[in-house]
């Protein structure tokens, strides 16, 4: 006989106030409609703190916990909990769902190192939105190749709210050298550092380019310049969490290690669009390929325009850029039919004419190569529908 389950009651403690946290709650909501779930999404107590209401008679818990005080508050309601961040430490008694911050250091490190420049610095204030992981990942990804990352100290003075005392943040600005890639945590400090910018200024992206470790629709685009952007896969994070849950509320045992999700692509803008190359010749060359490179280049096509030896061009590269001019221009290709497939509904086959392969099959072989995955499981795992 088939056992009939009641419908369950989740309660989703993540804030709604960046496109992070509406992409979350919009997978965990998803697949709770297809389970018949019940869902009470954000609610606040008397001093708007996200609390689940004494009243409230639910079965698991998806939160994205930041202070101490938001732990004890789901521990006591002794419910299944899945985590959806990475700023507490993590509790037998908690599943964890959250971005692969070395993952995200990473790419945020080697999209402005791709730029020519070769002096980093991070603006990560203490506003409560982010652990001192994702800095720290940064920094060290930095390291890892060879260059040293400047980090901003906070003072007594950053301590009221996230509004980072100006004077501060102009001293050590003048302090660093230029041209100058910042790592700023997330789109609060990132948008912030812009209008500080202004303010003094500092030209963006010639003399300092800005990069958000996450992306916000609002606050990334009204920003002038527009801010560039590392997009995480929230989706995904959301459904994953939600998977997780409902295997927990079922009785399943909870996960001893937290899953990493890593982050699906930089969105440049214009905060970084410079190319710092020391060689102007190669600055030409690499403005070459991201213009011909995405409906299908060769080395040789290089060769062509710029009056340079195969041998010399391979050294040069080298030198810049750390691999050699095919490994530069499959990347562009493939960073291109990435955004195809999570920013159009275009078929396979027609992204694949657009970038210049023979066949969808030659497209799907090569994006496989580089991704690791397939383009259609590339488009389902990290996009939402």
């Amino acid at each position: 006989m088939a056992t009939h389950h009641r419908p369950r009651h989740v309660g989703i403690l993540v804030d709604t106030d960046d496109s992070w946290g509406r992409n979350i709650v919009e997978a965990v909501c998803r697949f709770g409609r297809s389970r018949g779930w019940t869902v009470l999404i954000a609610p606040r107590d008397a001093q708007g703190r996200l609390r689940l209401p004494k009243i409230w008679n639910g079965d698991g818990i998806i939160a994205s916990l930041r202070s101490t005080s938001s732990v004890r508050h789901v521990e006591g309601l002794k419910l299944p909990v899945v985590d959806v961040g990475n700023m507490v430490p993590r509790f037998d008694w908690l599943a964890r769902v959250a971005t692969d911050d070395a993952a995200r250091g990473r790419m945020a490190f080697e999209h402005l190192r791709d730029r020519g420049l070769t002096h980093f610095a991070c603006y990560a204030p203490p506003i409560g939105r982010y652990s001192d992981v994702r800095p720290q990942a940064f920094a060290d990804a930095v390291a890892a190749g060879g260059y040293e990352c400047a980090m901003y100290e906070a003072t007594r003075d950053d301590a009221a709210g996230w509004l980072t005392n100006y004077s501060n943040v102009r001293r050590w600005l003048a302090t660093l050298p230029r041209p100058l890639g910042i790592f700023a945590a997330d789109p609060y400090p990132a948008r912030q550092l812009v209008e500080i910018c202004s303010v003094e200024s500092i030209r963006i992206p010639d003399e300092v380019a800005v990069l958000s470790g996450d992306d916000d629709d609002l606050l990334c685009n009204v920003a002038s310049p527009q801010i560039s952007a590392v997009e995480l896969a929230s989706h995904r994070i959301g459904a994953t969490a939600a998977q997780k849950l409902a295997r927990m509320m079922n009785g399943g045992a909870t996960p001893k290690r937290p899953t990493l999700i890593p982050p699906l692509r930089v969105r440049a803008r214009h905060s970084t669009d410079i190319l710092a190359m020391s060689d102007d010749e190669i600055a030409d060359m690499l403005r070459f390929i991201r213009d011909r490179a995405p409906g299908g280049m060769t080395v040789a096509d290089l060769l062509d325009a710029f009056p340079v030896s195969r041998r010399r061009l391979e050294q040069r590269f080298r030198e810049e850029l750390d691999r050699s001019p095919a490994e530069e221009i499959r990347r562009v290709r493939m960073a291109h039919v990435g955004r195809l497939l999570l920013d159009s509904d275009k078929p396979v086959a027609a992204i694949a004419t657009e970038t210049g392969f023979a066949t969808p099959a030659s497209l799907s072989q090569a994006f496989r190569q580089y991704f690791g995955t397939t383009p259609g499981e590339y488009r389902r795992r990290n996009r939402a529908p």
